[in-house]
């Protein structure tokens, strides 16, 4: 399904407010407005299989270009306006985009965009909010072209990028679904819409930026259905809060980030508003800890739902509350695919040993686009089917997968592997801990040792005597080996829009 199907029913219903200024699309207009922007691509050459891209701050005019390309048989790619102009070009160029959407406040990411080779095939640059040179006004393009829909709309999709947190961003293509847009609906559409309930009365509360997968995907998943999305500019503790109070918000996805920062407001303030309408909170991007995801069930009821998966993963893991409370720290059992846990030469391990997590499917599930050294680097050297993003974890005897962390962020200190992510989710649970990152430096006699990076709480001073708090906190509560051996007070810690850490930026600091 898509928006023009709700056109005839519940014409006037909101299909997404901005919650910051009130200002809302219809699915009349986002049905006329998307097709308006299809047939201006279409009048401009693009074909099935062509790439557009958006690179914008949280803005309606994003699902008018989005639903644009899934009536065209388009790819998709949304872009992170925090990058630079010179991060932007290598996407933009990597994708072969044809056109290029932007929003004016966000031009130092586009600035010089009109140089690179991509956008010389045609070169078309549309832009709304303001002016840029080079750039056509959204606003005309709506304007002049024809709001009749096209006899043949094939499903387009989108083509993401990994948020570049261990490296430079690599692009997913998938294959273009094969069918009409009226037809066949997308994949999150079938298996998450189902599992968590999405229908016409749902109101998606998305506190986080479009150009990320999940929440441009669940709002897709929300205008499939026919509901509602509530977009914020930005997430901040209260305003996501105040914004499911008064939109009586059903459904949610966060990053345990938000938990975090929801958790540490003052009590008088979490009593403000009233979240009963929550029937289910989502959250995936990174494992949440499990005082975090204890405290947040006891907050806002059994409502609290986390799956695993990726950009380009094939495959997932869910896990619902009670699960949670009864298997603290699982990230859930497999709902596509299935899951191995293999050493550093792909042998299999058994149930309860520490390894590379694998999903396997029956089909190869993606390509890095332009990379295939990366793409084989993530399969399994024997199983082509078998896929992993470099995360590291264990299974226990019902088939419950528990992470540890990421590969790329193991210590390996003195011949023996620390996984920080145990050290941060005890170190996150301390009253004076705002955010927290464990990170490898080097050290003459180990190579190299565990460094905790602590952005303090407001009113928590730096100093000696804390620092030492920290440490025996931690070392209450995991093996000794585990605790870092020194930490670092910093003012913040790099952090992408949608919570992921980029423990790179940290890491350049201290070698």
């Amino acid at each position: 399904m898509f928006p023009g199907a709700f056109v005839a029913t519940t014409p006037d219903k909101p299909a997404v407010i901005a919650a910051a200024t009130g200002e809302s699309l219809t699915y009349r207009e986002l049905d006329e407005n998307s097709t308006r922007i299809a047939n201006h691509l279409a009048a401009l050459g693009l074909r099935p299989g062509d790439n557009i891209t958006v690179v914008s701050a949280n803005d309606l005019h994003i699902f008018e270009v989005y639903w644009a390309a899934l009536r065209s048989g388009l790819y998709i790619t949304a872009i992170n306006h925090h990058l630079t102009a010179e991060e932007t070009n290598y996407i933009l160029t990597d994708c072969g985009a044809s056109v290029l959407f932007a929003g004016a406040s966000v031009a130092a990411a586009v600035a010089d965009a009109g140089q690179i080779e991509a956008l010389t095939r045609p070169g078309h640059r549309i832009v709304w909010g303001g002016e840029l040179d080079s750039f056509d006004n959204y606003e005309h393009v709506l304007a002049t072209a024809s709001p009749k829909p096209r006899a043949d709309q094939p499903r387009g999709t989108d083509f993401l990028y990994s948020s570049g947190t261990t490296g430079r961003p690599k692009g997913i293509k998938i294959p273009l679904p094969d069918g009409q847009v009226d037809q066949i609906p997308d994949t999150y559409t079938v298996v998450f819409g189902g599992l968590f309930q999405f229908t016409a009365d749902t109101v998606y509360l998305s506190p986080a930026p479009l150009y990320h997968a999940a929440p441009l995907r669940y709002c897709g998943v929300t205008n499939s259905v026919g509901g509602t999305v509530i977009m914020l500019d930005r997430f901040e503790p209260e305003a996501a809060l105040a914004a499911i109070d008064k939109y009586r918000v059903t459904h949610s996805q966060w990053v345990p980030t938000m938990f975090i920062r929801m958790l540490k407001l003052p009590a008088e303030i979490r009593e403000r508003y009233d979240v009963s309408s929550i029937r289910y909170a989502v959250h995936a991007a990174a494992p949440c800890p499990v005082e975090v995801k204890r405290a947040m069930i006891e907050w806002w009821g059994p409502v609290i739902h986390e799956y695993w998966a990726s950009t380009e993963a094939a495959g997932a893991t869910i896990i619902g509350p009670q699960d949670a409370l009864e298997r603290p720290g699982s990230v859930g059992k497999a709902l596509l695919g299935i899951i191995h846990i293999c050493d550093d030469a792909g042998a299999e391990l058994p149930t309860g040993d520490v390894g590379l997590v694998f999903i396997e499917r029956d089909f190869v599930p993606f390509q890095y686009h332009n990379d295939p050294v990366k793409t084989r680097e993530a399969q399994h050297p024997e199983h082509e089917t078998w896929s992993t993003t470099g995360d590291i974890g264990y299974l226990d005897e019902d088939g419950f997968l528990y992470l540890t962390d990421r590969k790329a962020f193991t210590i390996i200190s003195g011949g023996v592997n620390i996984y920080p992510q145990e050290a941060e989710n005890v170190l996150i649970g301390h009253p004076a801990v705002y955010d927290v990152a464990v990170i490898g430096v080097p050290d003459p006699d180990l190579g190299e040792v565990a460094k905790g990076c602590v952005q303090l709480a407001p009113g928590h001073v730096p100093s000696a005597e804390l620092a030492a708090e920290l440490l025996a906190f931690t070392g209450e509560r995991i093996a000794a080996y585990k605790v870092p051996r020194s930490i670092d007070f910093l003012d913040d810690l790099p952090r992408t829009p949608t919570g992921k850490l980029v423990k790179r930026e940290l890491q350049k600091q201290y070698l």
